[in-house]
């Protein structure tokens, strides 16, 4: 009985058109397409951290001459969330959201144009060393959570772009 419902489960989940996106590892197509993504500078410290994120995870598959452009603005905000009655604070909130866009370099034409975001939340101890220290922390973290969504949300649509010129 198990062996006939794996079975029936089996041929189910074929059948639903589900494929990996990676399918053929660094030489399948949205591998090479994220290496080919060309991520200028951007500014401040916490756009040296995604913009080190990022190239982190499109170098997967070697390097590649650059196909496709990102443009990256960044938001990062820190506010309070507890205070105490004598006016301390004593939990902050630090915010990350990226506004992106990708753009094929051979046509200009803008692929993709998403936002991204994460938060934090900071314990605000009596140690301002310590507390600025939990601040950066949670600063790389979040950059490394908004570099992971925005490259997934890049692949998608760098394998529908490919899927699609390959119909045309």
């Amino acid at each position: 009985m198990r062996v006939l419902f794996a079975s029936a489960a089996l041929l189910a989940l074929s059948a639903c058109g589900l494929q990996p996106m990676y399918a053929g590892g660094s030489a399948s197509a949205v591998a090479q397409g994220l290496a080919a993504v060309d991520v200028p500078a951007i500014p401040g410290r916490d756009g040296w951290l995604v913009r080190n994120a990022l190239q982190n995870r499109f170098g997967v598959a070697g390097d590649a001459s650059p196909a496709y452009r990102l443009d990256v603005r960044l938001d990062d905000a820190l506010e309070a969330l507890g205070v105490l009655n004598d006016d301390t604070i004593s939990r902050e909130r630090r915010i990350l959201r990226a506004r992106y866009q990708l753009i094929d370099l051979a046509t200009g034409e803008i692929l993709l144009d998403a936002t991204a975001g994460a938060d934090a939340g900071i314990d605000v101890v009596s140690s301002e060393y310590a507390t600025i220290a939990a601040e950066q922390t949670a600063l790389e973290n979040l950059a490394k959570e908004v570099a992971d969504r925005m490259a997934t949300r890049i692949a998608l649509t760098l394998r529908d772009h490919t899927n699609g010129q390959a119909s045309q």
